[in-house]
């Protein structure tokens, strides 16, 4: 995985010549050209020092770069020091075959020169060597933020796939639940299951475009919680009933796909079916500061009577929940008194998007 600041690194003299690097070579040399110009009395004491870092500046820019693959016997970075070294007395030496020192002696220009080179011979392998050191453990650095933008892009879609499996799961997990109990009425030769059956195709028809989206909201919930229970509802008349009460300031809030259906399926299948007198399932959908409170009760099979528990859905849709929210959401499952079970998730109130 190429890194898009990996692939913009400067190369060749905009490495060389970045204006980070010329300017703390200007102000660097600055401080020695000012020191030997006080003593020299020559302002072109200042201007060769200046000259002289740039010249070295370059150096180690070259050697940085040059040759593409050196031989294992030796290292870039001793390249390099090597290379400012040498740099020193060549720059200098050809600033003072270009140049000349009217007013001096040529005792006092040699004394120059050999203090430039001198004190560029000291300074400048020290100030390369603090910079490789320095670029080192920058470098590291930038891998080091490198790798972790990978590592949390790779956690973050990791994430979003298993979210989308456990997602992908809701959908047949309630269509072969819901099959199952059409298959039912027409075994029993049930007028009602044509009826059932336009009115789960019409269900469908508005539920399935709505399954791999990433949020819904809660009013759209209630929507397609409503026709579950009209269905379900067909299937028996004389065992179901159910309310739905939401506050206002909840319709709009963002909440994961068929969160709501999961939590009314869940009571269908595990608290109405398995008693005999059936029972009453309520839906309350309630804002608290800022969180969402979603209550689904049920008077009917209470959570000792059922044989298999509570079935996959609750623990799917608990595990979208912290996938979604991390620790920021809960699904709580009780039992009611004097039978039936009460499923609560609360989750972050948040806006639509």
């Amino acid at each position: 995985m190429t890194t898009p600041a990996a692939a913009a690194k400067p190369r060749g003299l905009a490495l060389a010549l970045s204006w980070r690097r010329v300017r703390f070579v200007l102000i660097f040399a600055g401080v020695f050209g000012l020191v030997l110009a006080s003593h020299q009395h020559s302002a072109r004491s200042f201007v060769r020092t200046e000259l002289l870092g740039l010249f070295v500046m370059l150096a180690f820019g070259l050697w940085e770069q040059w040759p593409k693959r050196l031989p294992r016997w030796i290292a870039r970075w001793v390249l390099q020091v090597l290379g400012v070294a040498i740099a020193v007395p060549i720059g200098t030496a050809l600033m003072y075959a270009f140049s000349s020192d009217s007013g001096m002696t040529p005792e006092q220009r040699r004394l120059g020169f050999e203090v430039l080179v001198g004190i560029g011979m000291f300074v400048a392998p020290w100030t390369a060597l603090t910079a490789l050191v320095w670029q080192k453990d920058a470098m590291v650095r930038h891998q080091a933020l490198e790798f972790d933008l990978q590592r949390t892009e790779l956690e973050r879609q990791a994430l979003d796939a298993r979210l989308n499996l456990l997602q992908a799961q809701v959908a047949p997990h309630f269509l072969f639940n819901t099959l199952a109990n059409i298959q039912a009425l027409v075994d029993a030769g049930s007028p009602q299951a044509s009826a059932v059956l336009r009115s789960l195709i019409a269900y469908l028809r508005a539920a399935v475009p709505r399954l791999n989206e990433p949020s819904s909201t809660f009013a759209q919930e209630l929507d397609l919680v409503r026709a579950y229970l009209e269905l379900m509802h067909m299937r028996m008349p004389d065992r179901l009933k159910f309310s739905l009460h939401a506050d206002e300031a909840t319709l709009a809030l963002r909440c994961p796909p068929m969160t709501l259906l999961t939590l009314v399926e869940n009571a269908v299948r595990h608290g109405i079916d398995p008693s005999e007198e059936g029972g009453v399932i309520e839906i309350h959908v309630l804002r608290v500061n800022e969180r969402c409170v979603v209550r689904v009760t049920n008077t009917g099979a209470g959570l000792g009577q059922t044989v298999s528990g509570l079935g996959t859905g609750l623990s799917t849709l608990r595990e979208r929940l912290r996938l979604s929210f991390g620790g920021d959401a809960q699904l709580r499952v009780s039992a009611q008194q004097p039978h039936g079970v009460c499923a609560e998730v609360e989750l972050p109130a948040l806006g639509a998007a």
